[in-house]
């Protein structure tokens, strides 16, 4: 078996920024050189979420609404009694998305469905420098 691990940079609006990253995460596919195993991505942070979604704008839309109906920005947070920096809500709501995905690899291609991409969602209240972490296993 064999490893291989790149990351992707990206730079955020802030609450709710939706980002498309699976052509990057395409492009790392075919730079390992791995043609069949498992393609695993990760945002370091604690306010971000990776996940799949149809990107198109009524979702990036619908997503936020959702989140703010789930976890609201102005209900009260424990969070706050520690930091008072105002996104108890986006640890909350990162939290029930999750930080990383797992994708098959297939005849080097991961196996996404037709209307499925690979998105990066920010979740702090500010703009902010991500890192996300791709790592390739297979043979």
């Amino acid at each position: 078996m064999r490893v291989y691990s790149e990351e992707i940079h990206l730079s955020t609006r802030g609450e709710v920024d939706i980002i498309d990253i699976t052509g990057d995460v395409e492009r790392i596919v075919k730079n390992s050189g791995i043609s069949n195993g498992i393609a695993v991505i990760f945002c370091v942070g604690s306010t971000c979420a990776i996940s799949t979604v149809e990107y198109e704008p009524g979702l990036k839309r619908d997503i936020p609404e959702a989140l703010e109906r789930l976890f609201p920005r102005d209900h009260y947070y424990h969070h706050e009694e520690t930091w008072h920096d105002g996104n108890g809500h986006s640890h909350v709501r990162a939290t029930f998305l999750k930080p990383d995905l797992t994708v098959p690899i297939l005849d080097g291609d991961l196996t996404l469905g037709t209307w499925q991409q690979i998105v990066f969602i920010e979740l702090d209240v500010r703009n902010r420098d991500r890192k996300v972490i791709v790592q390739i296993l297979g043979l």
